[in-house]
């Protein structure tokens, strides 16, 4: 009698998603009463004094604080900002990172050794000891009080550790698929587009998040280069409601709510595809 072929055992999928299940729990605990309170908070009425103890429901529960945030702190004008600095910003650093990525996985060990060095050397250095040099750079150019210096760090991918990031994912794909590209007289171009790229979408959401996060909320590029109010990113509007009476409280977390609910939505997009990576 022919034995019944058996299945992989359910026990790697199950612990898998017992992890998940776990990581979702920790984020969950962590982040959702913080975010909870932000929303109450901007839910009372403006020019009462703070409550006493946190509340989650408000007693009466008012949307003037966003109203008064979008008249006094300019963040339709702002959010408009801010958007363009990413939608420029994020795909052109996302794309500039895996483009170095690949290269260095595809350089000889010898040469790629000594670019993971650079890279890792150019990783240390603290990013104020660039403020200066960068400041008479764009100044120079006549590039202030323009939104160019808030996109100018995405034409070298923002950060060496994108770029180390994608090196790795690339340098984890077989060998034998970058011989097969090879064989089919595939251009590194078209090899890095067409068959190494789709194949780290886990680690291309991931980044874009990272990135769109860190660019979103930036302040101090937009402090430094942006003095036009009109050019205003959100990070620099919510510096200004911040600045109003303590008793108004509820229109800065209305400013704090409209900021924080683009990245919200970013990382719920990409989520899937860096936590549920064998989808």
């Amino acid at each position: 009698m022919r034995g019944r072929a058996s299945g992989p055992s359910p026990l790697p999928d199950r612990v898998a998603r017992l992890w998940r299940t776990l990581g979702a729990a920790f984020v969950i605990l962590v982040f959702v009463p913080p975010l909870l309170l932000l929303v109450a908070g901007s839910l009372t009425e403006p020019g009462l004094p703070p409550p006493p103890t946190p509340q989650l429901v408000p007693d009466p529960v008012s949307t003037v604080g966003y109203e008064r945030a979008l008249d006094l702190g300019g963040l339709l004008r702002a959010s408009f900002n801010s958007v363009v600095v990413a939608v420029v910003a994020v795909p052109l650093s996302v794309l500039v990172a895996s483009l170095a990525g690949f290269a260095m996985a595809r350089l000889a060990p010898r040469v790629t050794a000594t670019v993971v060095v650079a890279s890792l050397a150019a990783l240390m250095v603290p990013a104020t000891t660039l403020l200066v040099p960068r400041f008479a750079i764009f100044r120079f150019l006549g590039l202030t009080d323009t939104l160019v210096p808030l996109i100018t760090p995405a034409l070298l991918g923002t950060s060496p550790l994108y770029v180390l990031v994608y090196y790795l994912a690339f340098r984890a794909l077989p060998a034998d698929l970058y011989d097969a590209c090879l064989v089919e007289d595939l251009s590194p171009m078209r090899t890095w587009w067409r068959v190494a790229l789709p194949l780290v979408r886990p680690v291309t959401a991931g980044l874009t998040a990272l990135t769109f996060v860190l660019t979103w909320s930036n302040f101090l590029d937009p402090l430094i280069y942006v003095y036009d109010r009109d050019l205003f990113t959100l990070p620099l509007a919510l510096r200004s409601l911040s600045l109003l009476d303590p008793t108004n409280f509820p229109v800065f977390l209305a400013g704090a709510v409209v900021a924080t609910v683009p990245a919200l939505l970013v990382f719920v997009l990409a989520q899937r595809r860096f936590l549920h990576h064998d989808d």
